[in-house]
């Protein structure tokens, strides 16, 4: 499956929100061409909050072992909890021997190089062997992104509990709290493909 496919899907799905960095933004250049998705259904890049997916298309200075650098080498990243990274990897995230796996397989389940214990996993070039569940599982964690959103909203707006970091998060922070003080006059803008937010920056 293609990375423009993956975005296909995700962009399908009702509340998202996908920040998208480009090159030459203002932005930190580290996110430039990556992906990151939430269950933002307003439209605004949540300030609280990481992605419950994204998608690299590069090493980060702490992340080199999946090879992204190399040619048309992507990585798909999901928050599917321990239950799921389970059923998915044959163990629970707590049992993960980094030294048994080789982070750069692809079309391949793998614990997060750096998040896996947290319940994630990745998948360096999604093929045949993991597409079908690997869109499941993200529609599953765009539904849990939503469940944990509607439930803060159900407390009166109270503010969210501490949250673990996640893949891209260096780089998502970053991204947001640019975000968060841009001027409206900045040209970004957001459009809408059926029920999916997109915000792209350029």
């Amino acid at each position: 499956m293609t990375l423009e496919q993956i975005l296909t899907e995700i962009r399908s799905y009702v509340g998202v929100l996908e920040l998208a960095p480009q090159s030459g933004s203002e932005h930190p250049e580290i996110s430039w061409g990556d992906f990151f998705f939430y269950y933002a259904p307003d439209g605004e890049v949540p300030r609280n909050r990481q992605p419950y997916a994204t998608i690299v298309t590069k090493d980060y200075p702490d992340d080199v072992e999946s090879r992204l650098d190399a040619p048309d080498r992507w990585r798909l990243n999901i928050h599917v909890g321990s239950q799921l990274f389970t059923d998915l990897l044959g163990y629970p995230p707590e049992s993960i021997e980094e030294s048994t796996v080789d982070f750069s397989e692809t079309d391949t389940f793998l614990p997060h190089p750096l998040y896996g214990a947290y319940g994630w996993v990745a998948v360096v070039n999604p093929g045949s062997r993991t597409t079908t569940r690997a869109l499941a599982a993200l529609h599953e964690a765009h539904l849990a992104d939503q469940r944990r959103v509607e439930r803060r909203q159900a407390r009166g707006g109270a503010g969210p509990r501490p949250r673990l970091m996640s893949p891209g998060d260096h780089a998502a922070r970053a991204v947001a709290a640019n975000t968060a003080q841009r001027d409206e006059n900045h040209n970004d803008h957001c459009r809408e493909p059926g029920h999916a937010r997109v915000r792209e920056f350029s």
